[in-house]
């Protein structure tokens, strides 16, 4: 072995190993499937330390289900289309897609995102991610618009999916309509503005809104019908100032009576109760704000404003013209985009949606189904859930993404949709086949919307049916076959709304199953400011290549097992400094191990072990049973506080150094005893390497490949399996003699270094006082390690208690007194 361990020259050349014996697929691994639903990243720029946190426990789980005899199966997907991707390559390449061709656009978003694709792939791999690169897929594939057209026609089929001309959230700075899931709430300051209507005989109306903008867009003033103040007004109208045209006055029992004025106008549209008082009142559509952002050509003054200089100058015209009356300073939450972090709009579009609404109660019902880690996700997932007020928007007004595969009839409104034999297709692309079902007529049209990506994302366990049996349709065998439900999903709390949500619609939809057996969820790494570092914040100060360049990968992914399932953690480098002496005491330790097991007898269990070595493997067995107990509920970090404790305590701080003197004097013990402890060292190191394995696969690796490999004949430590390697062992009554042995030694050292004296300093006599005389006679029998670890020349022993151990000098000799209790 090497001297020292070289990260960068072992990383290289286990992961060239792993590819050379594809370790990792799952035909290499057989056994009972364990899936896993890997989160496809998205592909708009590089990634960021919170990928790594994330994925990596990801992997960590699926390492530690392989050795314990699952053929994990471990696919990985990259989510390259939509409008992220979209955003990122406008800004790479600096240009707009609205400036140029669909088709030239979509071409440069192939070519980046094949480029970024592979950077991902190489910065996982330099990771050491377990992932069969075989099993991948991009959600911008053919195979994946198939599946992704495939599951919106048969959910079209099934009465789940509608068209409608609906008021959707629209966001203008993005172009496109959003999703309830993809708003964010944000406080602002504004105002409160008190402005004079009048009624037709001339009289005040005075009504209070925030969005004085919208004046052209009103469509009725409101009252509660128990309001005294108000009633007299029924069936009249009022003139709306400035653009001096009529609404109608109406009674609606959603009116507060005590906010404001208890007058309030109805414009379409400034938030969600606008539009309902829309569809209950009939009321007409004047649209001010178009999708451009800037106020349309119909709007007088305010016309090719924005949204900000528009309210500025009705609240200025308004003062000129004396109807505004007051401003009152606020603060209020607004809808912004998760993307662009704008606020966003309610605009009137033809759309597609699903019925997510009508079936809320068994979308909650089926998180029951499911096995949440931690448990208290289900409850933020249920209260997401509760609290939907609208059915998924699918469409997107974008252009990098998957194509509705329908045409529409320009004479009847019929909806034509694409043979499922004729998918991936692209309307705009490929005209429809024949006539007009219904009138038989030739004037169609493409649909030009594109899909949600969440829409194909939420699909991702029926993609990854498809890698496994290309020859069916997953829609036909996903369930079928057993691979639905898949074992784990693991994703970041922040997308429960979206991705979790989603799969589960879909799931059901499809098949009326859950996704996944359990869900995993990881949380955020913050930075130093305690926000979520992501590629849209911008505040991404630990690029993983720098990182990569400063420590090696098994030291950051010691630190990602530190975060707790679905806690948000600020990155420290204590942890990697932590994980950084880890490395290097796991190779000096097993540089020491392999000096004394060259040549060893392995291949029989020694008939007498002896005490210390039976303490060893029940230490490490009751070990093993504590790390599968915790890694059986996903508690990574718990499971590594196991192993921690058994090598840096147990195995180096007591073991080593007590069989030291065994080792290096053989001559002063019997040939059983010395290769007793040579089998232990072989066998316990090999545990211990299997323990660190899913965290440190790279040191682990290269250790056994160093150590082990020969003798047991398996290609990788990975390919162990733990069933094989951690026997169980239970020696109750040696390890509490060891343990009294163990507590002789430290108590010596003690003295020694409170005395300033070296370690190695021989004592005259050391007394081991005990009020047990039962440890005596077994201590007795191990007099000659004590006089190797503690460098006596002689040793009592006396059945009584003294009140603390002490050490003392007569005529130049020292002499030791340990009380053991």
């Amino acid at each position: 072995m090497d001297t020292k361990y070289d990260s960068q020259i072992h990383e290289k050349a286990t992961q060239q190993l792993w590819h050379d014996e594809q370790t990792y697929t799952a035909a290499n691994n057989p056994g009972k499937l364990y899936s896993v639903d890997t989160p496809p990243p998205t592909v708009s720029g590089s990634l960021h330390i919170g990928h790594i946190f994330s994925y990596t426990q990801t992997d960590i789980i699926a390492r530690y289900k392989r050795m314990s005899g699952f053929s994990v199966f471990y696919p990985f997907g990259f989510d390259d289309n939509g409008l992220p991707t979209e955003r990122f390559v406008e800004k790479k390449r600096e240009i707009t897609a609205h400036s140029m061709s669909r088709s030239d656009f979509i071409k440069i978003c192939l070519e980046e995102t094949e480029s970024v694709e592979e950077q991902f792939k190489d910065l996982w791999q330099r990771m050491g991610l377990s992932v069969d690169w075989k099993a991948s897929y991009s959600t911008i594939s053919p195979e994946v618009r198939k599946i992704s057209q495939e599951s919106f026609l048969r959910l079209l089929s099934s009465g789940y999916a509608y068209r409608k001309n609906e008021p959707a959230l629209y966001c203008t700075t993005c172009r496109t309509s959003v999703a309830q899931a993809e708003l964010e709430d944000k406080e602002e300051a504004s105002f409160f503005n008190d402005i004079v209507f009048k009624d037709q005989d001339g009289n005040d109306l005075i009504i209070g809104t925030t969005r004085p903008e919208l004046l052209p867009s009103c469509v009725a003033l409101l009252y509660n019908p128990e309001d005294m103040r108000y009633q007299h007004l029924a069936g009249k109208k009022a003139i709306v100032p400035l653009f001096n045209f009529e609404v109608p006055i109406l009674a609606d029992d959603k009116v507060s009576i005590e906010k404001g004025t208890g007058l309030v106008m109805c414009c379409t549209f400034g938030d969600k109760t606008d539009i309902e008082w829309y569809k209950i009142h009939k009321l007409p559509y004047k649209q001010s704000i178009g999708f451009d952002g800037k106020f349309v050509a119909n709007t007088a003054f305010l016309a090719g404003l924005k949204v900000p200089q528009a309210r500025e100058a009705v609240l200025n015209q308004l003062r000129a013209n004396n109807l505004l009356l007051r401003q009152q300073g606020i603060r209020h939450a607004v809808n912004i985009h998760e993307r662009c972090k704008k606020e966003i709009e309610y605009m009137m579009l033809s759309q597609w949606f699903l019925n997510i609404l009508d079936h809320k109660k068994t979308f909650i019902e089926l998180a029951d189904k499911i096995n949440w880690y931690p448990a208290y996700m289900k409850t933020r997932y249920q209260n997401w859930v509760e609290n939907i007020s609208w059915d998924w928007c699918l469409s997107r007004q974008r252009f990098f993404g998957i194509p509705f595969p329908v045409w529409h009839c320009e004479d009847c409104g019929q909806i034509l949709t694409a043979d499922i034999k004729d998918l991936p297709i692209d309307p705009q692309e490929q005209a429809y086949k024949g006539a007009c079902t219904n009138c038989s007529r030739k004037n169609i049209r493409p649909d030009t919307d594109v899909m949600d990506t969440w829409n194909t994302s939420s699909l991702t366990p029926y993609i990854c049916a498809s890698i496994i049996d290309k020859e069916h349709s997953p829609f036909e065998q996903a369930k079928t076959s057993g691979f639905l439900p898949m074992s784990m999903r693991p994703q970041a709390h922040d997308i429960i709304r979206t991705w979790a949500f989603y799969t589960i619609v879909k799931s059901w939809m499809h098949d009326k199953t859950i996704p996944w057996e359990n869900i995993v969820i990881s949380g955020h790494v913050l930075s130093s400011e305690k926000q979520k570092i992501s590629k849209s914040q911008g505040n991404n100060p630990l690029a993983p290549e720098t990182l990569l360049n400063t420590y090696s990968a098994d030291v950051i992914r010691y630190w990602t097992a530190s975060g707790s399932l679905g806690t948000d953690i600020s990155f420290s480098d204590t942890q990697l400094k932590i994980g950084q002496r880890l490395v290097t005491k796991l190779w000096n330790a097993f540089r020491f191990v392999e000096s004394h097991i060259v040549g060893a007898s392995l291949e029989q269990t020694p008939r007498h072990l002896g005490i210390l070595n039976e303490w060893l493997l029940d230490q490490i067995s009751q070990r093993f049973a504590s790390y599968q107990h915790y890694f059986d509920q996903h508690e990574f970090g718990l499971a590594l506080d196991q192993i921690e404790q058994f090598f840096w305590h147990d195995f180096c701080d007591n073991y080593l150094e007590l069989i030291k003197d065994q080792l290096f004097k053989p001559e002063k013990y019997a040939d059983e005893e010395v290769a007793a402890t040579r089998w232990t060292l072989y066998q316990v190191g090999l545990r211990i390497l299997q323990l660190y394995a899913p965290y440190l696969p790279h040191v682990t690796e290269a250790l056994y490949g160093e150590l082990y490999k020969a003798q047991e004949k398996i290609s990788s430590l990975h390919q162990t399996k733990f069933q094989a390697v951690q026997t169980k062992h239970s020696f109750a009554e040696s390890s509490l003699i060891a343990q009294t042995l163990i507590m002789v030694a430290q108590q010596v050292r003690k003295l020694k270094t409170e005395k300033q004296l070296s370690l190695k300093t021989e004592l005259q006599e050391l007394t081991i006082h005990c009020h047990n005389p039962k440890l005596l006679e077994p201590l007795k029998k191990q007099e000659a390690m004590i006089k190797g670890i503690t460098h006596a020349h002689t040793i009592a022993y006396q059945a009584d208690e003294i009140e603390q151990s002490f050490i003392e000098q007569h005529n130049d000799a020292w002499h030791a007194h340990i009380a053991i209790r």
